[in-house]
This record gives structure tokens, C-alpha cells and sequence, in this order.
């Protein structure tokens, strides 16, 4: 059957753009992938944030979640703060005014503050959220609910949360990408956790989980096509495996990247040889936690169970 796919070209999908029995269409930015699949139902499977799915499942989104994960990020390294504020550690994250970009509860920040309530006992309820756009003035969202706790005072900004980061008029910004304030140096903001990859690998060790950001949907009438999708991205996947296992004896040097021979050599000793595991049973801890901390942070009605949310669930 000849797909229309809708995702991005990461290196675990980019052998997906090369096949000529499907059509794979992509964006410069993830959420415009997002928001033409919710909005224009343009593809026929289609990568989605986990929080916007769900948001939408009980209004009868027309796309099932396949257990098929394209974008995985560790998120202690998400949260930034104004030096100035005097935040040092999540401790200080009490009484403030914190930014997130698009949605209060992207993908990003639903595991950065379920990491962070789980871990250090942050509370979410006690501070003041503002909603914009990261590194330009943008309204949410506005494909997808907003749902908040009530008790979470949540506003919106139309100034970008970048430049109110660097004034210090917010004291921190949970965001999926890197603010250009932080890419440009700006002596006024850092990182709550500046090494980061350290204590996202402890983590690691410890949960055994790879945090998930995304899923791919599948229009429901095509549902009986599912293992045939599931075989071309699990396919694509090890293509790039293949080529990371490959490039060993060269050092790694397609890519060019300094060192990055010892980071392939040290993630395959914390990893093994699956590092972005698809299907539900090698992940049911990382997505039950997942929704766990969806529900408890405000975002659903009810606590989903896994086998509600996918497809494929004896995959």
C-alpha cells in the first residue's frame, strides 16, 4: 500500500525519504508536521507529540498512536533560568514566574516537571506560567486544547520567552528547543542542571527510561496496514543502527563530529545494541510513567493505561 508519511528526517527515518513505494513529506519545523496532521488530516501516518495526541484522543481524532517512537530527548538539560534569580537547583523553583513554549505541558515539559516532582519534589501549582513563543512572539497552539489544573495560574505572552528570559522578567523556561539567547552566549541565562549528561545518564541507569517526545499515527480506517508500517519504520531504524555499527571502524568520521567514535562506543555500553527501542513491551515503563505524569499534571481526565493509547500492543 502506498503511504503519505508526515515526519521528520531524523536519522532513524532517513532511510524512509529514499523508498519509492511511499511518500514522505516533512516540515522545517515539527510542530507545522502537527499541526497539518490535527488540522488537515494531510497524511496517512503522521509523527504527533505525545501530549497532543492525547489531548485529543477523547475527541475522536481520527489517528490511532502506533507504538513507533521517531523522537526521544533525555530532558533534564530543557530547563534554563536567569542567572540572577538566584535559582541554583530545583529547590529554588518555588514562587516563580517560568516560561513554557506553545502549550503549558509540551511533550518537553511533561517530563522535565515529572522528572522534577518525582525527584526533588517540585510542585508546578506553586509557581506562575507564561505561555509564547520561544524566540519570536507567537500565540499557542492552536490546534490542540489547553487544559491546566486550576490551581496552576497559567497566562500567555506576546513577547518572546527568550528576551523575557535574559530581563529576568521570567526566572526560568522549560523548552523543547535550545532558546537562541543560550545558543548566543548570553551571560544572563544557563541551564538548571549545566551538566546535564551526567545525571541524564544516572537516570538512566536508574529508571531504565529514554524519555518519549513522539509517536506515529495512523489514520483508523487504514488500521489494518499498521504492521505494515511498523515493519517500514523498525526498518529504517536499523538502517541507521546499522550504519552507526558500521562507522565504528572508521571513527565515526561521516559525521565528522570530534569524538564521536567514544560517545557511539560509550552509549552502546549503557544501551546496548537497540537504543531507540519501538514497540510496547520494551517500553512500558517509559510510557506508563509517561502518562502518569500527563494525568497527574493536569493534562488528561483519567489516568490512560498504555493498551488504550496504541496500537499494536503485543508488539
Amino acid at each position: 500500500m502506498a503511504f503519505t508519511i508526515g515526519c521528520y528526517r531524523y536519522d532513524t527515518t532517513r532511510a524512509l525519504f529514499d523508498r519509492t513505494d511511499v511518500t514522505v513529506k516533512t516540515a522545517a519545523t515539527l510542530p507545522e508536521i502537527f499541526e497539518r496532521t490535527v488540522r488537515d488530516h494531510e497524511f496517512d501516518v503522521a509523527e504527533l507529540g505525545l501530549t497532543f495526541y492525547l489531548r485529543l484522543l477523547e475527541s475522536g481524532l481520527p489517528y490511532v498512536a502506533l507504538p513507533i517512537f521517531p523522537n526521544r530527548v533525555f530532558r533534564h538539560s530543557c530547563v534554563f533560568v536567569n542567572k540572577r534569580s538566584g535559582i541554583t537547583g530545583p529547590g529554588d523553583l518555588v514562587d516563580r514566574t517560568i516560561g513554557e513554549f506553545g502549550t503549558y505541558g509540551q511533550d518537553s515539559g511533561v517530563w522535565a516537571k515529572g522528572i522534577l516532582m518525582d525527584e526533588h519534589g517540585f510542585a508546578p501549582a506553586r509557581n506562575r506560567w507564561v505561555i509564547g513563543g520561544l524566540d519570536r512572539p507567537a500565540a499557542p497552539f492552536g490546534f490542540v486544547p489547553h487544559p491546566h489544573p486550576d490551581d496552576v495560574p497559567v497566562t500567555t505572552s506576546d513577547r518572546a520567552l527568550g528576551d523575557l528570559l535574559v530581563t529576568g522578567e521570567i526566572d526560568a523556561l522549560f523548552s523543547a528547543n535550545v532558546p537562541q539567547c543560550v545558543l548566543d552566549g548570553a551571560p544572563e541565562v544557563g541551564r538548571l542542571f549545566p551538566d546535564f549528561e551526567p545525571l541524564e545518564r544516572d537516570y538512566h541507569r536508574r529508571t531504565g527510561i529514554f524519555p518519549i517526545m513522539h509517536a506515529m499515527v495512523i489514520r483508523r480506517e487504514l488500521l489494518d496496514a499498521a504492521d505494515e508500517v511498523y515493519r517500514l519504520f523498525t526498518a529504517a531504524l536499523s538502517s541507521a543502527a546499522d550504519g552507526y555499527r558500521r562507522d565504528r571502524r572508521l571513527y565515526q568520521v561521516p559525521t565528522m563530529v570530534p569524538w564521536m567514535n567514544a560517545l557511539v562506543e560509550r552509549n552502546e555500553a549503557q544501551f546496548g545494541a537497540d537504543w531507540w527501542p519501538y514497540g510496547v513491551s520494551a517500553n512500558r515503563a517509559t510510557l506508563e510513567t509517561y502518562l502518569r505524569y500527563h494525568y497527574e499534571q493536569g493534562l488528561s481526565s483519567r489516568l490512560w493505561a498504555v493498551e488504550e493509547v496504541f496500537a499494536l500492543p503485543d508488539t
